[in-house]
């Protein structure tokens, strides 16, 4: 038996995923989680093989709650279920210890086999996500200024981006409105843009503008 947890601060998500996975003989969904802390308070109890895990939540998220995830739970598998359909987030999702990397969208007809993979240890990526870590991987490539950025700014310039203020920011990544306006200095600088404005524009001209919940 496969015991899964689901973690997306969306009641009704929790819920449509539960129901998906209740015919399932060999799965059983054995916990919720509505924010990064009560995700890992779940981890630290263990009991569970796969984690099914939102990107994006209220408190700890993304690509640091997935690294401290596979810190304290080396073994757990962690299958990403996400909005983001960007595949620089199924990468760095991927390169902090993710399994696998799942749209919604695409949740129905594909949450049960990528469960299965995950859970004996197999990946479960697109052919997309598979492509960009192969060229990430070759030294001779070209990276574009926002793969240049860290983890964290990469968070905070997607925020910053989607229209979030500093003080909002701050408040979701429970860091001080200082530091989030550090990050914005050091990714104005990374990206060499000189205003949110040109953020905005590069984002739109790279497909990055993806909204984000706060």
């Amino acid at each position: 038996m496969i015991r899964v947890v689901i973690a997306d601060d969306h009641t009704i998500m929790r819920e449509g995923l539960k129901r998906i996975l209740l015919g399932v003989d060999d799965i059983e969904v054995v916990g919720e989680a509505a924010n990064g802390f009560e995700v890992l308070n779940l981890v630290r109890h263990g009991g569970f093989q796969v984690l099914l895990l939102d990107l994006t939540m209220p408190g700890r998220s993304g690509v640091d709650l997935i690294r401290q995830i596979k810190d304290e739970s080396p073994k757990l598998a962690v299958l990403i279920l996400t909005m983001h359909e960007e595949e620089q987030y199924a990468v760095r999702a991927i390169r902090a210890g993710a399994l696998g990397y799942l749209t919604k969208e695409s949740a129905s007809a594909k949450l049960v086999s990528a469960i299965h993979k995950v859970a004996i240890g197999r990946p479960f990526i697109s052919m997309e996500v598979a492509e960009q870590l192969a060229i990430n991987a070759m030294p001779s490539n070209m990276e574009l200024p926002h793969k240049a950025l860290s983890n964290r700014e990469y968070e905070v310039f997607n925020l910053l981006v989607s229209g979030k203020t500093i003080s909002e920011i701050a408040e979701s990544l429970h860091l001080s409105a200082k530091t989030i306006s550090t990050h914005k200095t050091r990714i104005l600088q990374k990206m060499g843009t000189h205003s949110l404005a040109e953020l905005v524009q590069y984002a739109v001209v790279h497909s990055l503008l993806i909204p984000f919940r706060l």
